[in-house]
C-alpha cells in the first residue's frame, strides 16, 4: 500500500464528499461495495469502513441491511454550509495528522497555520490593512486593533475568536506610532506597539505618555522578538551590521515611516553617522515584517529590517541585531470589558506561548506582564 491509511481514509470520504456536492452522486444512489472500493483504492476494507463511517456520521450517507451504502443527503450546493464546514474540518484533520506523522507538534501545526494566514493577507492585498471578523466597530464585541504588524496578533486573533465567539478582532496594521494616534483619536480600542525612545532606552512608555496625555492606560507585554537583518538563504553577500546596508551591492527595503522599525533604525543609523541617503532602496517601504521577507525572497532587496519569525517564514537567512518588547496598549476605560479580559487570559496562557514561541525569534518570558502608564 503506497500511502499512510491514516491519510487514505479521509482521501476516500474527501472524494466522496465532492461527488455528493457535485451532483454526480445522487440520494439513494450505491456507493461500491467495501471489497470493491478497496481495490479501487489499493488499500484495506477497513480503511473503506472507516470513510464510509465518517461519511455516515456526517449525514452524508446510510448503510442499509442488504442494500449497502447509499447515499441519504443530496441536492448539496458545492458551497453549502452543512457540507463546506464538515469539509474544511476534514482538511485542517488531514493537514494536523500529515504535520504530526513528520515529527512536528500540534503547536507547531498551529504556528505554521498563523503563518500561513498571514502570508496569504499579504498575497490577496497591496494595501496594509487586513480585518479579521465582521468589520470596523459594527458591533459591539468587536475589538478595534491598530498597530504594528507581528504574527503573533494572527494567533490572538483566532484564539479569540476561538474562546470568544461573539467578539472579534478587527485589525489593521498601520505601524506603532499610527496606532498610537489611533488610539488617541478613539479610533481604536488596542495599539500594538514597539517604539523604542533614544532619550530614555526605554520601549513605549514614553510614547504612551506624549500621545495619550491626560489619560490613564496600561500596556501589555504580548512578546519580545528579535529584531535583524532578514536576507536570502545562507546571507550570500556576509552583510553583518547596518554599517553593510551602505555597500554598493546592497538593495534594501524599507518600512513606512512611523512604524517601530522604521524609528529604531533611523535611530541607530543617526547613532552611526551613516546618511539614509547612501543606502540604496531606503525610500523603498512596505507595510509588514512580512512584506519585507516577500521582498527579500523574490529577490526584489537583497537586504530588509525585520523579525526572525517573517524571514523564518520564508525561509530565509537572519542576522539578529537586538531584542525589542512589543505591547498592546489599552485606554483605562476599556480594559475592564469582557473581550478584553478574554484578551488578557488568552495572552497569558501556556497555549498562546507555545504557540508564539513555535514561530521562532520569540521570548515570552515576561508575556503578560502589565504596566500603568499615567
Amino acid at each position: 500500500m503506497n500511502k499512510n491509511e491514516t491519510f487514505l481514509y479521509q482521501e476516500i470520504a474527501e472524494a466522496l464528499r465532492r461527488r455528493i456536492a457535485s451532483g454526480e452522486l445522487k440520494p439513494d444512489d450505491k456507493l461500491p461495495s467495501v471489497r470493491e472500493m478497496a481495490r479501487q483504492s489499493n488499500c484495506t476494507p477497513g480503511t473503506v469502513s472507516k470513510a464510509y463511517a465518517k461519511l455516515s456520521q456526517e449525514g452524508l450517507v446510510a448503510g442499509q441491511r442488504g442494500g449497502g451504502t447509499r447515499v441519504t443527503f443530496g441536492g448539496l450546493e458545492p458551497l453549502h454550509p452543512t457540507w463546506q464546514w464538515a469539509s474544511l474540518v476534514n482538511r485542517a484533520e488531514r493537514f494536523l495528522l500529515e504535520a504530526i506523522n513528520s515529527g512536528n507538534t500540534p503547536v507547531q501545526a498551529e504556528a505554521a497555520l498563523s503563518v500561513a494566514i498571514s502570508r496569504w493577507r499579504e498575497l490577496q492585498t497591496s494595501h496594509p490593512k487586513g480585518k479579521i471578523g465582521e468589520g470596523r466597530g459594527d458591533s459591539p464585541a468587536t475589538i478595534r486593533f491598530s498597530g504594528s504588524h507581528d504574527l503573533s496578533v494572527d494567533l490572538l486573533a483566532r484564539m479569540l475568536s476561538e474562546e470568544a465567539p461573539a467578539a472579534q478582532l478587527s485589525v489593521d496594521f498601520v505601524g506603532s506610532l499610527g496606532g498610537l494616534m489611533a488610539l488617541a483619536q478613539n479610533e481604536a480600542d488596542i495599539a500594538g506597539t514597539h517604539l523604542w525612545d533614544e532619550a530614555t532606552d526605554a520601549y513605549n512608555l514614553p510614547f504612551i505618555r506624549r500621545l495619550l496625555p491626560g489619560r490613564r492606560a496600561i500596556a501589555v507585554t504580548l512578546v519580545h522578538r528579535s529584531m535583524g537583518l532578514i536576507t536570502p538563504p545562507d546571507n550570500p553577500q556576509d552583510l553583518r551590521s547596518l554599517s553593510d546596508l551602505t555597500r554598493p551591492d546592497a538593495r534594501f527595503i524599507n518600512r513606512q515611516s512611523g512604524s517601530g522599525t522604521r524609528v529604531c533604525l533611523d535611530a541607530q543609523l543617526k547613532a552611526l553617522k551613516i546618511s539614509p541617503a547612501v543606502i540604496t532602496g531606503y525610500k523603498r517601504e512596505v507595510f509588514t515584517h512580512l512584506a519585507v521577507a516577500e521582498a527579500v525572497k523574490n529577490k526584489e532587496a537583497t537586504v530588509g529590517l525585520g523579525i526572525h519569525a517573517a524571514a523564518a517564514a520564508y525561509g530565509l537567512g537572519f542576522l539578529p541585531l537586538t531584542q525589542e518588547r512589543y505591547d498592546l496598549v489599552f485606554p483605562e476605560t476599556g480594559w475592564n470589558t469582557s473581550a478584553a479580559q478574554s484578551l488578557a487570559r488568552i495572552i497569558r496562557s501556556d497555549r498562546f506561548k507555545e504557540a508564539v514561541g513555535a514561530l521562532g525569534g520569540y521570548d515570552t518570558s515576561q508575556t503578560g506582564q502589565e504596566i500603568w502608564v499615567s
